[in-house]
């Protein structure tokens, strides 16, 4: 039951993500291509003004290196599933080109399966305990949900990113950020990896793409923009 409630708002979220996506698709691709732009630029910026705050001062922000960490994580953790919406995810097909179709079909409907299995075991492992994985019983064994519930129910703080001054007093919050916060986009990121890895299912079955990785058309994509940065 510990990781109950934050399993019931991620299948919101999803649900809200699928019915949104229906409606407004253009602008859910602009807003997660925002959220992979924002996170990027904010990794570049700190780094940046860290560098010359540390050589040209002889000063710096101490929590820097750690909230660069956590958004590199977050970017990782977010761009996993927006690879697999577009098929940017490279991969080896050299192999299963060469089988017939039908059979080439079921490899790649195979692959999606492993990518959509993969992320719900990494989301919350306790489900395995219904095939015979009897050792997975509490929240402490089931993957991202029941870590997050872990840090959320005991509040622990980062190493060195605190919250400003004016935000502790004013909203009573205390000095270390909690890990819970830093570590959302963990359970975030795989359901959103196992919701695009099942529509890329989907997707294979029905015979609107091939695969669920890019495999050799990332060379078509390198040749067709070859003179974009000429012009």
């Amino acid at each position: 039951m510990a990781v109950m409630w934050p399993s019931i708002l991620l299948v919101v979220l999803v649900a809200a993500l699928f019915a949104a996506e229906r409606r407004f698709a253009d602008t859910i691709n602009s807003l997660e291509e925002g959220v992979v732009s924002v996170l990027l630029a904010a990794i570049t910026i700190i780094s940046f003004t860290q560098v010359v705050a540390r050589y040209g001062f002889n000063t710096g922000w101490g929590g820097a290196l750690e909230l660069t960490r956590i958004l590199f994580a977050w970017l990782i953790l977010f761009g996993m599933s927006w690879g697999v919406k577009h098929g940017m995810h490279l991969g080896v097909d050299a192999l299963i080109r060469t089988l017939p179709k039908p059979l080439f079909r079921a490899a790649a409907i195979f692959g999606a399966l492993c990518c959509l299995l993969y992320a719900m075991m990494l989301l919350h492992a306790g489900w395995l305990h219904f095939f015979g994985a009897k050792e997975i019983v509490n929240y402490r064994q089931s993957g991202a949900l029941g870590y997050w519930t872990l840090m959320y129910n005991t509040g622990i703080g980062l190493d060195d990113l605190r919250y400003p001054g004016w935000m502790q007093e004013t909203f009573g919050l205390q000095e270390r950020v909690q890990r819970w916060v830093a570590y959302l986009m963990l359970p975030i990121g795989l359901a959103l990896l196992a919701f695009r890895s099942l529509q890329a299912l989907v997707s294979i079955w029905r015979g609107d793409r091939e695969l669920i990785i890019a495999g050799h058309e990332a060379e078509d994509l390198v040749a067709e923009n070859r003179d974009v940065l000429k012009d």
